[in-house]
């Protein structure tokens, strides 16, 4: 890839992510809010915010779930959709050593994007059901923090001296990585 592409790639979600982010936030001014409340989480989550408005939160609710389809769903169906096009091509593999490589490089990036997809839908789908601050607190938890957090690790289980040091640390002598 070249670096001017690159950039551009960069430039353009940034400049995608901050137009959302003031959309939402110019919508948000204009809700009136009760006084003396508490979002009961370590950082303030659109969802959370809009639980405690005192005015008809229709519209901030139309353009939260466009922006999830929108910068969720259309990503998440092109994964899908570069995925199948993937396993289908590694099938037609003829050696098993070839797929069997093909599929642990491909492995730990499905395994942090469903990570990611999965506790983020979770999120979004607790809050919707559920009224409890914690179990939202601990599913928002799970999609800002971990993640991220795992995502060097998941990757550098692809190396072969993490490979042999986390075998050593668990005490298996059999390659399950």
């Amino acid at each position: 890839m070249k670096s001017c592409l690159c950039v551009l790639l960069v430039l353009v979600s940034l400049f995608i992510s901050l137009w959302e982010a003031l959309l939402h936030t110019l919508l948000l001014l204009s809700l009136s809010f009760c006084s003396a409340l508490e979002i009961p989480h370590f950082f303030c989550e659109l969802a959370q915010v809009l639980r405690l408005a005192c005015s008809d939160t229709f519209i901030n609710n139309i353009l939260i779930y466009f922006a999830a389809l929108m910068f969720g769903g259309l990503p998440l169906s092109v994964i899908i959709f570069s995925y199948i096009h993937i396993v289908s091509s590694v099938l037609r593999m003829p050696s098993s050593e070839g797929k069997h490589k093909a599929f642990s490089t491909c492995g730990s990036h499905l395994s942090v994007v469903s990570l990611f997809y999965g506790t983020s839908f979770g999120v979004y789908i607790s809050s919707a059901v559920t009224d409890s601050s914690r179990k939202a607190a601990v599913a928002s938890v799970m999609y800002t923090v971990v993640p991220q957090m795992l995502n060097p690790f998941i990757y550098s289980l692809r190396n072969r001296d993490m490979k042999e040091s986390f075998r050593m640390l668990t005490g298996q002598t059999t390659s399950l990585l």
